[in-house]
């Protein structure tokens, strides 16, 4: 039984999916820390609020803490999509291109000793 308990925590999905995790923890810090102390400050030098918790209250309706929430999720899309995604795209479009052409040397290579040796019979 703790055999099989031992095997499952090793296992490398177990591991992997810790490592993902710690690791989306860290970078939860440092895209909030973007987020609240970069891009929604230079926002607010524009709209002259910190934020727009206080922007559009009808009593206990408060539009703006929404709104906040909206444009944070925005920017944190944002942030994510060019600091992550592209260079992640652009980093597996290199790999798969390299690959192709190794692919490409290797079969041009093969196909040409396949001919060297069709003409020596």
């Amino acid at each position: 039984m703790l055999k099989g308990f031992k095997d499952f925590l090793i296992r490398g999905n177990v591991i992997d999916l810790a490592v993902g995790i710690i690791m989306g923890t860290a970078f939860t810090a440092v895209v909030t820390a973007l987020v609240q102390s970069v891009l929604m400050p230079a926002i607010s030098m524009l709209f002259q609020f910190p934020n727009f918790d206080s922007f559009l209250v009808f009593g206990q309706i408060k539009i703006g803490v929404f709104l906040t929430a909206v444009v944070n999720f925005l920017l944190i899309a944002t942030a994510v999509y060019f600091a992550v995604v592209l260079p992640v795209q652009k980093l597996n479009e290199r790999v798969t291109r390299n690959r192709v052409e190794e692919i490409e040397e290797t079969e041009l290579t093969l196909l040409k000793e396949i001919r060297d040796s069709l003409a020596k019979k």
